[in-house]
């Protein structure tokens, strides 16, 4: 036997300090994790990181007498049932013109589909340059079955694209669209207290 019997309560004391470490850490890192998603798509709005244009509220007020290839690729996942197209394929504006292009959207199937368009532009470089002033891709977009949606982009090439050492011999940039299917309201309560049924919507 121990001559100390204060030894079993300390152990215990140091036993529950290590739990309570474990515990930290753990709810540390999942915290983290839920984090990392937002923080990294503000990284990649700041710095263009991964062809992440850039959303702007005015146009610019230099215009080089440069031009710049854009080319457009419009993709839809898998679970809307869109025709999704550019209209021109390809616009060769100045850098700093501020221009408009469309995108037509179709809704081929026989229910309202909501979709959400995500984007990004390559080379990747480019991106921080690319500027979107109006965008269909800021909000989500409902079509009924059978309709067609002409949608308009905004945008301007950065005139600082031809002064950065990675970015200045860039002649053509690709803005890639990809519609994703969102999901409708969530039912809501009605006078009654029952739930009223609203039809989900892909």
């Amino acid at each position: 036997m121990s001559d100390n019997p204060a030894a079993p309560k300390k152990q215990v004391r140091n036993n529950g300090a290590v739990v309570m470490m474990c515990l930290s850490f753990v709810f540390g890192m999942g915290a983290m994790s839920y984090a990392a998603v937002p923080l990294y798509r503000i990284f990649c709005q700041v710095t263009g990181y991964n062809g992440t244009t850039q959303r702007v509220d005015q146009v610019s007020s230099v215009v080089l007498d440069r031009t710049m290839r854009v080319t457009f690729d419009a993709n839809v996942a898998p679970g809307l049932q869109w025709d999704f197209k550019p209209v021109e394929r390809e616009v060769n504006p100045k850098i700093g013109e501020t221009i408009q292009v469309n995108f037509t959207a179709e809704n081929r199937s026989n229910e309202t589909q909501r979709g959400q368009a995500v984007f990004n532009v390559t080379p990747g470089e480019a991106g921080v340059y690319f500027n979107k002033v109006q965008c269909f891709c800021f909000t989500e977009t409902d079509l009924k079955p059978g309709e067609k949606l002409d949608m308009p982009v905004v945008f301007y090439i950065d005139p600082e694209i031809v002064k950065a050492v990675e970015s200045k011999n860039i002649h053509t940039v690709t803005l890639s669209y990809t519609f994703y299917p969102k999901e409708g309201p969530k039912p809501v309560a009605s006078n009654e207290g029952g739930a009223e049924k609203i039809e989900k919507k892909l």
